[in-house]
This record gives C-alpha cells, structure tokens and sequence, in this order.
C-alpha cells in the first residue's frame, strides 16, 4: 500500500503515523534533496510547520531530527497554515517545505505534507522517489556537516503581510465572523482580516491540542452558521484545520460552498481581466449548477480528478489563473501555489467591497443542483474500479437520471472509504439514488 495519498501522508497519529515513520520520511526526503540541488558543497534548508494538534509536538520534533540528521538546516515555525508554509518555502527560497498535519480529520489524527523549492506540493514521482529511498543504509553527516535548527520568530508577520498585499479595497464597514477549527488559523486569521478593515468576531481560535476541528470549523458549518445569525454578520468564514480551504455562511445562514466562492472569483476575475482564457479550473465534483453558471457567464470549465493538487497541476500546465474545489480548496496563481483558505476569504470579502453587493447577492450567480454525498467506510475501496455489479447499477441509475443529474464514485485518497455521489433535479430523488447505491457497495466491497 502506498505511503503518500492525494495530500500527503495520514493516519493515527503514533499508530499509522508513528515518530520513526516520520523521522524515516524527514531522512529520505532530506536525501532526495541533496542530490536534487546538484551542489554537494551547497547546505539544504526546510521550513517546517505544524497545527495544533498535540501529536504535532513529537512529529515535528522526529521531522526536525530526520532532516537535521541528514545535514539539513530546519527553519521552526510553529504553529501556522499549510499555505504559509507553501508561501515561506517560495518567498524565502528554502529547498523543501514541511506541514506537519491531518487538515479536517479530527484530532488524533496527523500528517505530513511535503513542499518543493518555490512552494509547489511534491510530484508524484518525487514522492514515489521518497517512499522507495526509505530504510536505506546511508553515510551519516558529523561536525559542522549536521544540519542546525533556527526558530523563525517572524514567519507569521511575514505571512500576514503578504495576505495584506493581495486586498486592493478596504473591508471597513464588513462584519466578519471567522471560524478557526481551533486550528492553524487561530492566529493569524483574524488579525489579517482586521488588518484588511473588517470587523471581526472569532470564535474556536483557542486550540487545546485537542479540539481541532471538534464540531467546528469548515466540516460543521452549524456553529458558524449561528454565530452569524446571532450576531447579524454579514458573512462568517470557516477553515478546516491547517486552513487551507475556506467556506461560508451568508447573512442569512445559507452555506456558500467551494463552488459559489469559485463561481463569484471567477466572474470577478474575468470583469477585471484577470481570468486567463476565461477559463475556470474544477474538478469532477463541481456541482451541475456550478457547470450551469460558467457556461451562462461564458466561462470555460476544465475538469480534473478531486483533489488540489490536480487543479493546480493543470493549472500550471495550461497557465490558467484560478481553480478549486467545492470543498473549498481554491487556488489563485496570481497571488499564491497552492489552496490558501485565509487568503481565499480576503478575496471574497473583497468581491463585496468591490461590488457593494451582499454574499447571498453574489451567490445568485449560480443555483445549486440537490446534492446527496454518502462515505461508506469499512469497505476494500481498491476493488471499487473492478466491481461490474457496482458499475452495472451505477450504468441502471445514470440512465433513470438522463441530462438532469449524475453519479460520481470515488474511493477517498486520504481516508479508507468509498464516496457516493448523486445530484438531481430533487433531494428526495438524490437521497433514494445515492442511498440505493451505498447499499450495493457496502456490499460488494465489504
């Protein structure tokens, strides 16, 4: 079985994901740098961060000792967004960037994200390289060879100021209430829409190494959801666990999914001529009514596999501006590469200040299909692609459906699961169908 998923590497944290696994990943990773650099005399740098999960405390403390023992200088800076760290790796010019985090699965959870030079999300093939280079004998550096450890006290003003940069109209006169998962973002989410001229009001901002993500955050939006309610905001804003992805609640308490947000960038992007191409990059996922509003806007939707790093990847091929996810993960190449859920939030704020107009107003661009989303777990989801009864009843639904919904099965990369998804022109019929089909692959596959 495959160490590295669609983002990273996660598990159980001291089970899956114990210290001698990640300080293995640390050494192997350090190794594929050095040769990469090409310059033996030439000492690799990492920048490694964490969330607040407690069981980031000895996982950093193996990463940092797996790279440093491999003659890697380790740049420590605490507790921070994976986007940050993708940011610090690319604007300082470090050779690898470390995330130490499981983003939205609950606490006990964790993972390790590894960053390139220039703060792209490794490659496949490095990551296979990586996987394969571990448990291998190697010469092990001393003296003045062995890699030092340096606290970067300023990382978070640095990344701060470069959110800053990106707000080109004031937020002021914005109520804003921002939901940090008791994660990543506690620290520096509302000081930068602060700083950006919103009026701020946070809430879960006060991690206990145990309540990330705890019925907060952008996986249970009901606490965001009443807060803003409560006190008459005219958005809330939800990140996940390491913050990078971002979704929202408007004035009135209706959700605004990765899609809508998508949907309102890009249209800003292209009234601006910002939208290389006209062209949006989503992934298989994006909602019919998503796919609907582009065509209306006369916008080009290219579709990849789910998964941020997929859009990114075309994102990069075709020199595309924007992507994302409906899951929030939404990528701007003009201002950053990779997903950044903070900055995500500034720029929408900002599609308000620009236009005058309220989130549920911008939202009326698109109209969301019914949606129904099972996770079947405790399943062999590597035999889903295999299964002909599965695909023989997915064949019967899709043909019951026609032009007015779809059907998509996935086996999950981060977790072991297989998702069901079914869209229609109804909720009722989008629950019979997807429930219909979550039977048949619980058991099947079970």
């Amino acid at each position: 079985m495959a160490l590295f998923g669609t983002d990273g590497i996660r598990g159980l944290a001291n089970v899956d994901l114990t210290a001698e696994l990640a300080l293995d990943v640390a050494v192997a990773a350090a190794h594929i740098l050095v040769e990469s650099l090409g310059d033996k005399n030439k000492r690799p740098r990492a920048i490694v961060g964490q969330d607040s999960r407690a069981s980031g405390e000895f996982l950093e403390a193996a990463v940092v000792a797996g790279l440093t023992s491999a003659g890697v200088d380790v740049y420590r800076v605490g507790v921070l967004p994976t986007p940050a760290i993708a940011y610090l790796v690319a604007e300082t010019g470090a050779d690898l960037g470390v995330m130490i985090s499981a983003s939205h699965n609950p606490a006990p959870d964790n993972g390790i994200k590894l960053f390139a030079r220039g703060g792209e999300k490794l490659a496949d093939s490095l990551e296979a390289a990586i996987e394969a280079r571990m448990g291998e004998p190697w010469q092990r550096p001393t003296g003045a060879h062995v890699g030092r450890v340096i606290e970067d006290d300023s990382a978070r003003e640095k990344y701060i100021a470069h959110l800053l940069k990106t707000v080109d109209v004031s937020l002021t006169g914005i109520t804003v209430v921002v939901d940090c998962a008791n994660g990543a973002a506690s620290f520096v989410a509302p000081l930068a829409l602060e700083k950006a001229g919103a009026t701020v009001i946070t809430i879960a901002n006060k991690p206990d190494g145990l309540n990330i993500n705890d019925g907060v955050g952008s996986t249970h939006l009901d606490f965001l959801r009443a807060a803003v309610l409560k006190n008459k905001a005219d958005i809330g804003i939800a990140h996940d666990g390491d913050a990078d992805r971002c979704l929202a609640i408007d004035s009135e308490g209706n959700d605004i999914d990765g899609d809508f947000i998508l949907a309102i960038l890009a249209q800003g992007f292209k009234s601006r001529g910002k939208l290389k191409n006209s062209t949006v990059v989503a992934t298989v996922m994006s909602n019919l009514g998503f796919l609907s509003a582009m065509k209306e806007a006369d916008i080009e939707v290219v579709k990849t596999a789910v998964g941020d790093r997929y859009v990114l990847e075309n994102l990069l091929e075709n020199n595309y501006t924007l992507g994302g996810e409906q899951s929030g993960h939404i990528i701007m190449r003009e201002f950053a590469g990779t997903g950044d859920g903070l900055l995500t939030a500034l720029q929408l704020i900002s599609e308000m200040a620009r236009s005058k107009k309220s989130l549920t107003e911008l939202a009326n661009i698109m109209k969301r299909f019914p949606q129904v989303l099972i996770n079947v777990s405790g399943v062999a989801k590597e035999k889903l692609e295999t299964s002909t009864v599965i695909s023989a009843a997915v064949a019967k639904y899709e043909a019951e459906l026609g032009t007015a919904g779809r059907i998509l099965l996935r086996a999950s990369g981060t977790e072991p699961l297989v998702r069901v998804m079914v869209e229609a022109q109804s909720d009722s019929i989008a629950k019979e169908i997807a429930e219909k089909l979550a039977k048949v692959v619980t058991e099947e596959l079970r």
